[in-house]
């Protein structure tokens, strides 16, 4: 029995966080079924996501960041970027593209600050599975029905 692939990428910026993202995943896809590639930042996300869904071989590409403000550029405009990446890249090959990018407004790099978003990230990570499994059923149900 053939089992249904995802790709999972993610940011290695503050990557003790975004990596709960991919535990929370694991969660309830198995990562047997789970291709797991890392990229420097945010931004490097949406050229990868792309080019993996070119490839036919995933149902969905899930991808996770967290686009902080570090005082030098604007994040906001990175976070935004990122996005709008990552929805050009399913609208092209017609693969799914899940996002977990977060940008809180207010992060400080404080053990209280880290412990709220790694458990946060988590949930992002079960949510965004959530959403892989859901739009992959229901894609193959649509096939059925053409």
């Amino acid at each position: 029995m053939t089992h249904t692939r995802y790709a999972f990428v993610k940011a290695n910026w503050h990557s003790d966080i975004v990596d709960q993202a991919l535990e929370g995943f694991l969660e309830l896809i198995p990562a047997e079924q789970v291709d797991v590639f890392d990229v420097p930042g945010a931004f490097e996300m949406p050229l990868l996501t792309r080019d993996l869904a070119q490839t036919g071989q995933y149902a969905a590409v899930a991808c996770a960041a967290f686009v902080v403000d570090g005082g030098i550029y604007r994040h906001d405009f990175v976070a935004q970027s990122v996005v709008d990446g990552l929805m050009r890249a399913s609208m092209d090959t017609g693969v799914p593209v899940l996002s977990v990018s977060l940008t809180p407004h207010q992060y400080q790099e404080t053990d209280h600050h880290n412990a709220i978003y790694r458990a946060h990230f988590v949930e992002k990570g079960r949510e965004a599975a959530q959403a892989a499994l859901k739009i992959t059923e229901t894609r193959a149900a649509l096939q059925k029905v053409a």
